[in-house]
């Protein structure tokens, strides 16, 4: 592929951000419904249309996704949510090694009532999850503490022959039916139901209890597989490049293709993260960077937690702290582009991911303008632009 000399590329991923009509908002989504004029601007400047992020078949998950989205085809890359999370924290699976994602979340013994563990903090999640280890961790499964609720378990010569359900897909809904099934089910469940034994006694969540949060007191492990291989982003498409996420997922996929991917202090993936800290992390890399692509979580948080209004805010504040800042910053060094599209629907009715066909809004240098006023769900079904495999979308940006 030939590069234009000097260019810039921005490619901003607000999580879980499209979603479907809503009553309380008088029939209009939440990207409709808050104030994006960055985004609204760039619309105006560039390209409106849909790209399908998630081929069909394939779980609709922020996983298979971002592969897609940063050039992956996730038919071909794909083995797990779980080893692209290990890749983030620097672990290195052998061969016969099987990542699970292991969640702290919240039960009543019989039900998932959340599937963050009331969004507990990292370093209270690696205390729980540490008590967790102390019984449950052998030389064979290994716990590895992540962001929030989001660890790891890593089991050697265990199998990805497993049905394994992710839990904000099922809040609400009981435990037992959703379980894992399959090989390897056995040890799994024990490990699942002795994690409540250890975790409902524990002092921090008594606390929680006693406060009227909820308690972190259940393990809940999903999203396995075995270590993947990318190709080298940079050798791929000629540039250097950068990722700024909080979540160890995007971070993972980074290392694995070679980009850089920085830590950026008080970056949480939710509503409170470091807006600031992200927008000054994403000017120090396009110094240092070609390629930047900055992926925010809090509206896909939002949406799985049914948090309309949050949700709302949390769009408002990507294009106010992120989209414009990133956008005027790759600007300032000449011939820029930029793409802005959410990675999957997370409707706040469903509270959970869709695979449906994403909006997107690509602009700058070379970038031809359509008819568009701004980027929403509906003016982007409306617009001729489709592309049915989104990990050539990429090529649009950088090409």
């Amino acid at each position: 592929m030939t590069m234009l000399s000097g260019m810039k590329y921005l490619l901003i991923v607000p999580d879980g951000m499209a979603d479907t009509p809503i009553d309380a908002l008088d029939g209009r989504t939440p990207l409709m419904a808050a104030e994006t004029p960055h985004l609204d601007a760039l619309a105006r400047l560039g390209t409106v249309g849909r790209v399908q992020t998630v081929p069909p078949g394939m779980p609709p998950g922020s996983d298979v996704a971002a592969l897609s989205i940063m050039g992956y085809d996730p038919a071909r890359y794909y083995t797990g949510r779980a080893p692209l999370e290990a890749a983030s924290l620097e672990i290195d699976l052998g061969p016969r090694d099987v990542a699970f994602r292991c969640n702290l979340i919240t039960t009543d013994g019989t039900a998932i009532v959340d599937y963050s563990g009331g969004e507990v903090s990292s370093a209270d999640g690696a205390v729980l999850l540490d008590a967790v280890a102390t019984r449950l961790g052998t030389s064979k499964r290994r716990f590895y503490p992540g962001v929030s609720y989001r660890n790891l378990l890593v089991w050697a010569e265990g199998s990805v022959d497993v049905r394994t359900v992710p839990p904000h897909d099922v809040m609400g809904q009981p435990l037992l039916p959703n379980l894992p099934e399959g090989d390897g089910e056995t040890t799994l469940r024990q490990m699942i139901w002795d994690s409540y034994e250890i975790l409902a006694a524990h002092p921090l969540n008594r606390r929680c209890v006693d406060e009227g949060r909820h308690p972190a007191n259940m393990i809940w492990l999903w999203g396995q597989g075995y270590a993947p291989s990318l190709p080298n982003f940079p050798a791929t498409h000629g540039v250097s490049g950068t990722v700024i996420s909080a979540v160890d997922l995007l971070r993972g996929i980074a290392r694995l293709a070679g980009l850089k991917a920085p830590l950026v202090p008080g970056a949480t993936g939710r509503l409170d993260t470091n807006w600031a800290g992200k927008a000054a992390a994403a000017r120090v890399a396009l110094a240092e960077s070609d390629f930047v692509m900055i992926h925010v979580e809090a509206p896909d948080e939002c949406g799985h937690q049914g948090d309309l209004e949050g949700k709302v805010r949390a769009i408002a504040l990507t294009d106010r702290e992120i989209i414009g800042p990133a956008w005027e910053a790759a600007q300032r060094y000449g011939d820029a582009r930029i793409l802005v599209l959410p990675d999957h629907y997370t409707p706040i009715a469903r509270r959970t991911h869709v695979g449906d066909p994403v909006p997107f809004c690509l602009a700058g240098t070379g970038i031809p303008k359509d008819s568009a006023d701004r980027l929403d769900e509906e003016i982007a079904a409306e617009s001729p632009l489709f592309l049915d495999e989104g990990w050539r979308l990429i090529t649009r940006l950088l090409g």
